[in-house]
């Protein structure tokens, strides 16, 4: 095993699932560190329209690409049961599937994302001078989203091996290029949004060459070779099964955060850049706790290939306890500290206190989310994705759109949107704890029809 591999099936779990999570944590940082970069830079030498402009993209963004994103789930956990059951040729036709498919995914992406930029932002309600340097810098920002995808499969591949830091390496290579070239496009040559937007995609291709790169020199199991990128139809449909309910969870979450941002609209632009910036604080929260949720999914993975399903449970209780300390003091530090880092963003006080107002009722209690994520995480490393889907669809996403349009209704304030995130985390994670309880001791019984085609398909390939 490769030095920079893991072991995720024998030893002590807790030790192990920090040294997976710890450099996850620190890739998502720093590629939120980057990503502010956009927001900080346009709000400080472009002006509010320009922040906001950029922020309110994002749910827009993430509603078109979350169901290609959720196929990189399956592909993890797929490449996870594999490398435990050590089945090498499953590996093989699984990475050269997968990466095919993300530079397919990434064509589609581009041109839905230049067709749809206008009149899904017009439909959000975006603010008449937001909305022609949203649009700008949406279209310009799908135009790397084959580098996107290729990034996120080739990392989804290393990671479930265990491999965490050197996707760390190659974000952080790409986040610094990406730094310098916003400062570059933005004050030297006056560019705006469409200079952040540039700097974006060009950072991307990096780090999806560098992901590539590295994949190619490899000598393990997960070696890439371009000339054997090809469907294999057996993995893609697999690849479908786990990753498509995944996708389209986050695509369904993405359509209730476009509604609250749709309604956050109606408050102006001074409201809408409050929230972006309150937002993309948060963003570090919650891709530290996400660390887990990665955690929770390929130790399990790995661990149902190898047939030790006795390290399931005690998996999840270390991720949930971990997830917990996480949220918490993260959380907390960004409430704590609201106007000194929302102060980074923005000066404009009316911006600022907006956004503490998001931070008090969303970021504090941010670690329910966590748990939320963490629990799903686990239940999709056993092998199922529809129910964890159909959970987090009625317990997150319709709770919240029937709160937006009843609740908030009769009480019209931010405060009433905001509080509907934590309600809908906890009531969301209290099912997934049923459904994990459920769906794990048919796993250990044996029973249940996705638990005996696990084990009948593990069992043929050991044949």
């Amino acid at each position: 095993m490769a030095s920079y591999e893991i072991d995720m099936c024998t030893g002590r779990i807790l030790p192990k699932v920090i040294a997976f999570a710890v450099p996850l944590m620190l890739s998502g940082i720093l590629q939120l560190l980057f990503n502010a970069a956009d927001i900080i830079v346009v709000g400080q030498f472009t002006g509010k329209e320009a922040m906001a402009a950029v922020g309110s993209t994002s749910a827009l963004n993430n509603l078109i690409v979350n169901i290609f994103l959720g196929l990189s789930i399956g592909c993890s956990v797929l490449m996870a049961r594999y490398y435990g059951a050590k089945e090498e040729k499953n590996i093989d036709e699984l990475v050269h599937t997968s990466i095919l498919l993300s530079l397919i995914s990434g064509s589609v992406l581009i041109v839905l994302g230049v067709i749809l930029a206008r009149p899904m932002l017009s439909v959000m309600g975006t603010p008449p001078d937001v909305i022609d340097q949203a649009v700008l810098y949406m279209r310009i920002v799908f135009l790397g989203m084959p580098a996107l995808m290729t990034y996120d499969f080739g990392a989804g591949i290393l990671r479930a091996v265990g491999d965490t830091r050197r996707p760390l390496l190659f974000l952080f290579i790409s986040g610094i290029v990406n730094v310098f070239l916003n400062l570059f496009f933005v004050i030297v040559f006056g560019l705006g949004v469409a200079g952040v937007a540039i700097a974006t995609i060009i950072s991307q291709y990096i780090s999806a060459s560098l992901v590539v790169i590295s994949m190619i020199r490899s000598n393990a199991s997960y070696h890439l070779s371009l000339r054997r990128l090809r469907i294999h139809p057996a993995k893609l449909k697999q690849i479908v099964r786990i990753g498509l309910p995944a996708g389209i969870q986050g695509a369904v979450f993405s359509i209730s955060n476009v509604l609250i941002q749709a309604s956050i609209n109606s408050f102006g632009s001074v409201a809408v850049a409050g929230n972006t910036a309150a937002s993309n604080i948060e963003g570090f929260v919650y891709t530290s706790m996400n660390s887990m949720y990665q955690a929770s999914t390929s130790f399990t993975s790995q661990n149902v290939g190898a047939r030790k399903t006795e390290r399931i449970v005690p998996i999840l209780g270390c991720c949930l306890l971990s997830v917990t300390v996480i949220g918490v003091v993260m959380g907390g530090f960004a409430t704590l500290f609201s106007h000194q880092l929302l102060s980074i963003y923005s000066s404009d006080e009316a911006v600022i206190q907006y956004g503490m107002q998001r931070l008090l009722y969303v970021c504090l209690p941010y670690f329910i989310c966590g748990l939320m994520d963490t629990a799903c995480g686990s239940i999709r490393g056993l092998g199922y994705s529809i129910a964890p889907t159909l959970v987090s669809l009625t317990g997150a996403c319709l709770l919240r759109i029937v709160w937006i349009y009843t609740i908030f209704q009769i009480d019209h304030t931010l405060v009433n949107l905001y509080i509907s995130y934590p309600i809908s985390w906890a009531v969301t994670f209290i099912a997934h704890m049923i459904c994990f309880t459920v769906f794990f001791r048919r796993w250990k019984d044996g029973t249940g029809a996705r638990a005996k085609l696990t084990r009948a398909a593990l069992n043929a390939s050991k044949s």
